[in-house]
């Protein structure tokens, strides 16, 4: 992939957005951008608390995200951000047009044991019903890769980038 994108690495907690993230930027040799290191304060303390977010509390947070991909440049940016509703999305392509997702994508069960099994993130297991019921999966309309978590993060990274080549192949022509 040539051509510098702005993508979105998008999910629920534990479905691995800046692992996956990390490892997709360093492939295409751009920028990464944990989106939690956005949130205000607020929004943390809440989560940790175990406390789901509304709309009024992800809105500023979105707006830093918009800003950061706006702001990318030329060299592109891969940027994780839970990105769960289509509005979410949706706002994020007025300030970043050519923004791309890849939805890391996985079965309730994968998603418990993953957020039950890490440690020294806010985000406590306990949201993650909150965060299922909130996702709205990407729609045919929307630029995007579906991956599935199951397979190793290897085989999770090679999936994204040749759903990402796709994507950018489909785009050129």
């Amino acid at each position: 992939m040539s051509t510098k994108h702005r993508i979105i690495v998008m999910g629920v907690s534990g479905c691995g957005k800046t692992t996956i993230g990390d490892l997709v930027a360093r492939e295409l040799g751009v920028p990464f951008l944990d989106g939690d290191s956005l949130h205000p304060v607020e929004n943390v303390a809440k989560m940790a608390a175990g406390t789901p977010l509304t709309d009024e509390d992800r809105w500023p947070w979105l707006a830093a995200v918009d800003r950061e991909l706006a702001a990318a440049g030329p060299d592109g940016l891969v940027l994780a951000c839970s990105a769960l509703r289509r509005g979410y999305r949706d706002a994020i392509r007025e300030q970043a047009p050519d923004t791309v997702f890849l939805h890391l994508h996985g079965s309730k069960e994968v998603l418990t044991a993953r957020t039950e099994g890490r440690t020294g993130h806010f985000m406590p297991p306990a949201l993650l019903g909150s965060q299922l019921a909130t996702l709205e999966p990407l729609q045919a309309d929307e630029a995007g890769v579906v991956v599935d978590i199951a397979a190793p993060v290897d085989a999770v990274v090679e999936q994204a980038m040749t759903g990402l080549e796709r994507l950018v192949c489909r785009a050129a022509s």
